[in-house]
């Protein structure tokens, strides 16, 4: 499916998609504001020409959106902050909910009243009119005289939306991924996988049983990934390489834009036979039939030898150290020694931080057993499997570009 323009600013779909779960630390960006800068940092001295213009200048901090109560005004109790953060999560529910109801599709052709937006999407008149309450206040959908209507920050919500996060809500508020956040006290206790507990299987093994809620989960990730597409170009430029191997790349989302802009590179998209049943008429409405071959395979067993560049996007934060491990072997063999690998993951700070990172640290144990990692975990984890981490390339969204070099 072609990528289209949007509207919405990429700011605003990343404060969405962190309200879904973010919202339950009480700790979401406001929408319009930019959750990081683009800022380079070298980490080793040798230079690499391949940040653009807009990744290599330093910009200041962003200054914190947090604040204080007015002077004169009682300081709120802990048990009221706490309170707080517990009733975050009515409101995440309510979200998925609207999410999963298709309400943002229905108003997408117009303004509505409550009698028939209720009619439309199945729903109980009086208690849509309860459960949207909640959302109008938070900015979420307007209304006026009992008509209710989209506007900007529900227009994410639209399943048809070029920056649609509709699938990742309808899975965070799904009963069976609710059911792996209620198992987390288990897993901090014992360290057993939550999927095994509830599924009886691993995550990836279980959504393939159950297709349905599979089908969800895919959507929910390639939505995900286009909300931060823009930034990771934006920030990186790829143009220096003459072949670009993507390791798992899906679809190929990433790998066709970054040929679209780039004419003078190749590309390999890597992934298992399934995944990539699709992608010959993809690459073929894009124009980029020739420019792009397709291998099948698994990064347990071998990748394509011969790239300048390896691209693992959001793959080695779904692995246990040992399996990632083993990730990283696999393309280290496949790879020259001028080649370089780049990892596309978001990156923690070392101290705890407030935002969509840590959350999704959890999403990521509760599901597939991964975890999202530091800066100084990721140079360990690559220095043990061949690899020295020369670059660390920040954007404009949530994700961070890991330069690492073979050695």
């Amino acid at each position: 499916m072609p990528i289209g323009r949007s509207t919405i600013s990429p700011s605003a779909v990343l404060s969405l998609l962190g309200r879904i779960r973010g919202i339950l630390s009480g700790t979401s960006p406001s929408v319009g504001s930019p959750l990081a800068e683009p800022v380079a940092t070298t980490l080793a001295s040798s230079s690499s020409p391949r940040l653009s213009a807009s990744a290599t200048s330093t910009t200041p901090a962003v200054p914190s959106t947090r604040q204080g109560p007015p002077s004169g005004t009682p300081t709120p109790p802990p048990s009221a902050l706490l309170l707080g953060i517990i009733q975050g999560s009515f409101l995440a529910q309510i979200l998925c909910t609207a999410a999963e109801l298709g309400i943002a599709d229905v108003l997408a052709d117009g303004p509505l009243p409550l009698e028939e937006l209720a009619a439309r999407v199945g729903a109980q008149p009086d208690h849509l009119r309860r459960m949207l309450r909640p959302l109008l206040a938070e900015g979420i959908f307007s209304c006026s005289d009992n008509v209710y209507a989209l506007n900007s920050l529900a227009e994410p919500l639209r399943g048809d939306a070029p920056d649609s996060v509709r699938a990742l809500a309808r899975f965070v508020g799904d009963p069976k991924a609710i059911g792996l956040w209620g198992l987390l006290p288990t897993v901090v206790r014992t360290g057993e996988s939550a999927a095994e507990l509830l599924y009886g299987m691993p995550f990836f093994d279980y959504i393939q049983k159950d297709r349905a809620f599979g089908e969800v989960f895919d959507t929910a990730m390639t939505e995900f990934s286009v909300a931060a597409l823009e930034p990771t170009l934006a920030a990186y430029d790829f143009s220096g390489f003459g072949t670009i191997v993507d390791i798992a790349g899906g679809h190929g989302r990433l790998l066709t834009e970054i040929l679209t802009r780039t004419p003078g590179t190749r590309g390999v998209l890597f992934d298992l036979p399934d995944v990539l049943a699709p992608v010959p008429e993809l690459l073929a409405e894009r124009g980029l039939a020739d420019r792009c071959a397709i291998v099948t395979g698994s990064f347990f067993d071998e990748v394509p030898a011969g790239g300048d560049a390896y691209i693992l996007k959001h793959i080695i934060h779904d692995w246990v150290e040992d399996r990632a491990a083993h990730i990283l072997r696999t393309v280290r063999a496949a790879m020259s020694d001028s080649a370089r690998l780049l990892l596309i993951e978001m990156v923690l700070d070392e101290e705890p931080e407030r935002g969509f990172g840590t959350l999704l640290d959890l999403e990521i144990l509760l599901t597939a057993g991964g975890r999202e990692r530091t800066e100084r975990e990721y140079r360990e984890l690559l220095a043990a499997n061949g690899f020295e981490l020369v670059r660390r390339v920040r954007t404009a969204g949530v994700d961070e570009i890991l330069e690492a070099r073979p050695i």
